[in-house]
Order: structure tokens, then C-alpha cells, then sequence
């Protein structure tokens, strides 16, 4: 992955709860920046970036996800005191995904969405336990008539309390009944052997070793950042190992 710094914090999305930017970099292209002061903070960006890159492992579109660095000079110019605080909150190394321009917000009634890419959305979100991509909030894009998947910070939500971690191993993911696109996943069964034969555990030791030191240290983590990877891993390769029960899942909610 790239590291860019942010060079123009140009607006504020503020239909997303966390209040996304779009923001222009040191490479001159424009991205939407979440940030690490926001809502759930730094582990918000820790599920968006495994979240994305599963996704890309897996041929699903995901915009170029990269590291943001941001410096104090912006929250000392910004006149909105919310947004001063965040960006105040936020310096250091944050997350951005590439600015789709033109893109359209998924709508399930008329958008784009083939059979397979939806039958691996729907796995891909049972196995991180996304728990937002309903059709209140479909967290999807289409751009150039294709599918595209943004905003994975909900996902993983077992990391909001370690002391019982473990626990999540075993559960099934009842909220995919829920899924925007679960009626369209008509190809469960293929998309399953398309995800055994795209993710190892290696190729998921790597994503989580990309994962900053400084996002796995916070107050509430009562491990050190070492043993938290090893727990991402070891709950990515139990849900991984279990798709076969995730397939039955989704054909059942179906």
C-alpha cells in the first residue's frame, strides 16, 4: 500500500456518521479520507482496510485504499468546530480510498449487480461480520457500470471488546438475512470455491500485518498489537474455514 500526505481538505461528507472528507493528496489525486478521530476511531480504519482488501483478493471492485498522513495545520483553519476537533483528533496516519467521481449510490431496485459479484459480496460480509450493507445503507457504488464496494468500518465488530473475542468464533452471522443483496446471490456455491481458492491464511497473515503498529494501541486493548493480529487471524481463518456453513446460511435466508 502507498502513503500519501494530505496536502487540501476540500469537504465534508456529511452523510456518513463519521464525517468523511474528501481531501486532495501529495499525488495530486483526490480521495475520501476516513478518519482516525472519528466515531469508533482507529478501529474503524483497521476493518476498512481488512474489509478491502479481502474484497480486492476476492475480484471484488474496492477503490485503491491507501495511508493518509495528516499533519495539525488543517484543524488550525477550519472555522466548523466539529470538523476542527476531528481533524485536531485525527493528525497522524489515517485511511483513504480513491474518489470514484461520478459514481452513484447503489439502488437495488435499478442498479448493476451480476449474480456472482453479489453471491461474493454477501460471503465476504458474513465473513467479516459486516453488519452494514442493507438497503437502508448499502455501503455500494455503481461506477462505469460496475459494482463497487465502499465503507467496511462496521465490520469485525468482535474487536470493540477483547475480553470475549473468542466467543465470536463459533457464531454464524444471522444478520445476513438483512443483506442488499442477498436476492440476487444466486451463486452461493461458486462464489464459495472462488473465495477458498483466492484467500490463504497467508495471503490474510499479510493483510493484517500492513495494519499500522500505532491503530492497534488504544487504552481498551488488553493485548499487545502482536497477539491482536493473531486474533484478526485466527477469526478470518475460522469464518473462512466455516463457509461452507455461511452458504447454508444465506441460501436459508434466501
Amino acid at each position: 500500500m502507498r502513503t500519501v500526505d494530505v496536502v487540501e481538505y476540500l469537504q465534508a461528507l456529511r452523510e456518513g456518521g463519521s464525517l468523511p472528507a474528501i481531501v486532495e493528496a501529495s499525488d495530486e489525486f483526490l480521495y475520501v479520507l476516513k478518519f482516525r478521530g472519528a466515531g469508533q476511531g482507529k478501529k474503524a480504519l483497521i476493518a476498512e482496510l481488512i474489509g478491502g482488501l479481502l474484497a480486492k483478493l476476492i475480484g471484488l471492485n474496492v477503490p485503491e485504499l491507501v495511508f493518509m498522513n495528516l499533519d495539525d495545520s488543517f484543524s488550525k483553519t477550519e472555522p466548523d468546530e466539529e470538523i476542527q476537533d476531528l481533524l485536531k483528533f485525527s493528525v497522524g496516519l489515517n485511511l483513504g480510498l480513491h474518489f470514484l467521481s461520478g459514481a452513484i449510490t447503489y439502488d437495488p431496485l435499478v442498479s448493476i449487480a451480476d449474480d456472482l459479484s453479489s453471491s461474493k459480496v454477501v460471503l465476504l460480509d458474513s465473513i467479516i461480520s459486516n453488519i452494514d450493507r442493507t438497503a437502508k445503507n448499502t455501503n455500494l457504488l455503481n461506477w462505469r457500470k460496475e459494482l463497487w464496494l465502499i465503507d467496511h468500518g462496521a465490520s469485525l465488530y468482535f474487536h470493540h471488546n477483547w475480553k470475549n473475542w473468542e466467543a465470536h468464533l463459533d457464531r454464524n452471522f444471522s444478520q445476513v438475512k438483512d443483506h442488499v443483496l442477498l436476492s440476487r446471490a444466486n451463486n452461493l456455491q461458486e462464489a464459495a470455491e472462488a473465495i477458498r481458492s483466492s484467500l490463504s491464511e497467508k495471503q490474510i497473515r499479510h493483510i493484517v500485518s500492513l495494519i499500522p503498529e500505532d491503530w492497534l494501541m488504544e487504552e481498551s486493548n488488553i493485548f499487545d498489537p502482536e497477539t491482536l493480529r493473531d486474533a484478526y487471524v485466527e477469526f478470518l481463518m475460522s469464518r473462512l474455514n466455516k463457509i461452507d456453513v455461511l452458504v447454508k446460511d444465506a441460501e436459508n435466508a434466501r
